[in-house]
């Protein structure tokens, strides 16, 4: 039992599956921090020094009674909250890494396909047309079998 668990571990697929999956959130950790930290400051700032991720409704007050200068002030306070500034990150993050995934890993390996298949679908021809009669002979012929022209190499 313990050798089939080792030799479905040791499998390429697994293996593949497990790195794309570390790498996948080292990517994620990364846009995290380039939304957080580079894309959504100039957009507060543009829209008059809004924190996105301090954007939030409460729904019900928690055991200190509201206003509430921050997120992190009502969820201290318990407050009941919808964080639709925090929504509005996160979406911000799956587009940008949709982005990312589509135009450097998606399209580059769609066009080595199309590629690929382009050289597979195109082989070498092995007919030409004769000039004068314009039927199909061969590609060696030195004159035409139909018309009996000579043929220039």
């Amino acid at each position: 039992m313990l050798k089939d668990f080792k030799t479905f571990i040791t499998r390429g697929n697994v293996v593949d599956l497990a790195v794309g999956i570390v790498i996948g959130v080292a990517f994620g950790a990364i846009v995290n921090s380039f939304v957080k930290d580079i894309i959504m400051p100039p957009i507060g700032l543009a829209l008059g020094n809004v924190d996105f991720t301090n954007l939030f409704v409460v729904l019900k007050e928690g055991a200190v009674a509201g206003p509430y200068a921050s997120l992190a002030a009502s969820q201290e306070a318990g407050a009941v909250s919808i964080n639709y500034g925090v929504f509005v990150n996160t979406i911000i993050n799956f587009i940008i890494l949709a982005a990312v995934v589509f135009f450097f890993i998606v399209r580059p390996i769609a066009k080595m396909h199309e590629r690929q298949k382009a050289k597979e679908a195109a082989p070498a021809p092995n007919t030409k047309e004769c000039p004068y009669c314009f039927t199909s002979i061969s590609i060696n012929a030195t004159r035409c079998p139909n018309c009996t022209s000579e043929l220039k190499p």
